[in-house]
């Protein structure tokens, strides 16, 4: 299982910074509460981001408003307001990338929460399966899911109206000041199984996605702007500054779905966007073939009018940096370079394999030329150097399935398409964890296209390799892992590598075809780490909660614990239930009635839903499971969903 997670960052920028910390809760007050500082305000970027998903090439949502919460009361402020046509964001596309929306201003102040407001309509979440995903999902390779098919939860109006709100409550007050530098990043985990609930019923009916956006968000600090990957961008230029230092777009989105040719929905959210005075920006004209390397655009005044897409980093001080620039009098041209996550390496022939937003897979030749790119923003002069260039990076899975690229080709009407570069935004490896040591640990991966398995070693990075900041925004070095279930508690340090081994040793035997159930997880890698020269080490491990087999209830829940068949395991297994505040088991009851799907939150660390959980958890009852193996051989469950009813299909 792939973590999901979409990230809101609201992040100072500009000569008015802002101060993370987070708190309180996301409801409404009277206006006279609003914060009392009036004399300074503070500039806000609004970004989004997530985290990749095998089985989706298009999770496409609408965010028509973010709003932030004062403490105190007060009426809610608004952050991001969509355009009259509101862009549909393809959260597959931002795997652990931000989607830069645009700035706001807002008053120096103290808040307490976000509350950000979708578009609920039939048509407005998108939903299209990958080209392969993974055993037992349910929908087609590559299929559009009919919208009468998806239910949305918790929808409020009615169409064309209709809206759904997602309110998170921050653990520790906002403090908005001027002139001060920091961002807020919210996470909406799209990896919870009552996100996105597949319900297959037993027998006949048709399969119910249930898409549930009150799902659990939460607030993880993002202290270092230079470290937040941005997706790639589109604008459309409006000005060359008088001293070619920057330019000015007015921010575009590729249409979602997919159109032919692909044409841009047009915002006015402005940015102004700075060359690379140190390292130089490359700019592909990608009308006439060239490329150049400038650091200012005192040469690239015709860039007015034209069509851009560029890749940019935060500096420290909030303003955004082009490193590479294609430019184009035509839209379709700057966008026609696939952009998603490798589906499929070939070394054997050179074809690198990216799957597009449609949910279709897109051969790219590489090269003797072909440059690649590994995004680091924090690192100025890495983030605009190739780590590798031919065909021989494609060996010793150096390049995997699940990396996010973005590609850009020689010429996009040829065919086959080459490439001329590949950007890596994030090398994600993953899968089983095996043999963990002091140095390193080894993911084992299978998927439903057996040549794109692969087991790798990999490295933690260096002790004295800088690595983020913990909730406190003190510094980390070295690697640093932490509990899908539990992001804000980071475990880094000395001890960060040997409580890890400790953590990756148990397993969980259902015998059968299913047998033993191990520890799995997800690494984000970086390139070039003292701790491998010209390879890629670990830099993060988040340990994920392994995906059970549909199973039903063999013995209820005594002392937090049941037994549990699932099928194709032949014993059954005990099920650890946390029930305390903060670490409690998130449960969900899925229910299925008339052919209508509804997703609600069980609270288990209350008297009442714990009641309510006991007295449903009677021996047959479907339950699915997400947990973590332990040493003493049984699982601690992080995610539970059980099932009233028409039951789902095994």
């Amino acid at each position: 299982m792939d973590t999901r997670l979409l990230k809101l960052a609201l992040a100072g920028i500009g000569a008015a910074m802002i101060t993370a910390c987070g708190g309180g809760s996301a409801t409404n007050t009277p206006a006279s509460a609003m914060p009392t500082s009036t004399a300074q305000s503070a500039t806000l970027s609004v970004v989004l981001s997530d985290a990749s998903s095998e089985d989706w090439a298009m999770i496409g949502v609408q965010v028509l408003s973010i709003a932030l919460v004062p403490q105190g009361g007060g009426t809610d402020v608004p952050v991001y307001t969509a355009p009259a046509t509101p862009p549909i964001v393809n959260l597959a596309e931002l795997d652990q990338l931000g989607e830069l929306l645009g700035n706001a201003s807002l008053p120096a102040g103290t808040y307490t929460g976000a509350v950000l407001t979708l578009g609920a309509n039939p048509g407005d979440v998108l939903l299209t399966a990958s080209a392969d995903p993974q055993p037992g999902f349910a929908a087609t390779p590559g299929a559009t899911i009919p919208s009468n098919e998806i239910q949305i939860q918790h929808v409020q109006g009615n169409a064309p109206n209709a809206t759904v709100v997602a309110n998170v409550a921050f653990d520790t007050p906002l403090t908005v000041n001027a002139n001060q530098d920091d961002a807020l990043d919210l996470e909406f985990d799209l990896a919870d199984p009552a996100f996105i609930v597949q319900h297959v019923a037993a027998g006949t009916g048709a399969t119910i996605w249930a898409v549930n956006f009150a799902g659990p968000l939460r607030r993880r600090p993002l202290h270092d702007l230079r470290r937040l990957v941005l997706r790639e961008l589109y604008g459309d230029v409006t000005a060359v500054a008088s001293d070619y230092h920057s330019i000015t777009i007015d921010r575009e989105y590729p249409t979602e779905p997919i159109a032919s040719p692909e044409t841009a929905v047009t915002t006015a959210q402005s940015l102004t966007i700075l060359a690379d005075a140190t390292d130089g920006t490359i700019v592909y004209d990608v009308d006439t073939g060239t490329r150049t390397v400038v650091k200012d655009f005192s040469t690239l005044t015709t860039l007015v009018g034209k069509q851009l897409r560029f890749a940019a980093r935060y500096q420290q001080d909030g303003s955004l940096v082009a490193v590479r620039i294609w430019a184009s009098d035509q839209f379709d041209r700057v966008w026609l370079s696939p952009e998603g996550h490798v589906l499929h390496v070939d070394p054997s022939t050179d074809v690198v394999t990216i799957q597009n937003g449609s949910g279709i897979g897109v051969p790219v030749q590489v090269d003797a030329n072909t440059q690649f790119f590994f995004r680091q923003p924090w690192n100025p002069a890495a983030d605009a150097t190739p780590i590798a260039t031919g065909t021989a990076f494609l060996a010793n899975h150096d390049l995997v399935r699940g990396f996010k690229v973005h590609v850009s080709v020689v010429d996009p009407l040829a065919t086959p398409l080459v490439a001329q570069s590949i950007d890596i935004e994030t090398a994600a490896y993953g899968g089983a964890i095996s043999a963990p040591s002091a140095t390193g640990f080894t993911y084992t991966r299978s998927f439903a296209t057996t040549t794109d398995d692969y087991a790798v070693p990999i490295d933690f990075i260096s002790p004295s390799t800088a690595n983020g900041s913990d909730q406190d925004g003190n510094a980390i070095d070295g690697f640093k892992w932490w509990n899908f279930a539990y992001p804000t508690v980071v475990d880094s340090g000395a001890s960060a590598i040997g409580d890890f081994v400790a953590a990756t040793g148990g397993s969980v035997d259902f015998g059968g075809t299913v047998g033993t159930v191990v520890a799995r997880g997800v690494s984000n890698a970086v390139w070039n780490d003292p701790a491998n020269p010209n390879g890629w080490s670990a830099r993060t491990a988040i340990l994920l909660p392994s995906r059970l087999p549909l199973g039903q209830v063999a013995n209820g829940l005594v002392n937090g614990q049941f037994t549990m068949t699932v099928a194709g395991g032949v014993t059954a297994a005990t099920i650890d239930v946390g029930t305390s505040a903060g670490s409690a088991t998130l449960v969900y009851q899925i229910d299925r009635t008339n052919g209508i799907v509804t997703v609600s939150p069980v609270d288990v660390t209350t008297s009442a839903g714990l009641a309510t959980f006991t007295n449903a958890l009677s021996a047959g009852t479907k339950v699915r499971v997400y947990g973590v193996p332990q040493a003493d051989g049984t699982l601690k469950a992080y995610v539970l969903s059980y099932f009233t009813g028409t039951e789902p299909a095994s």
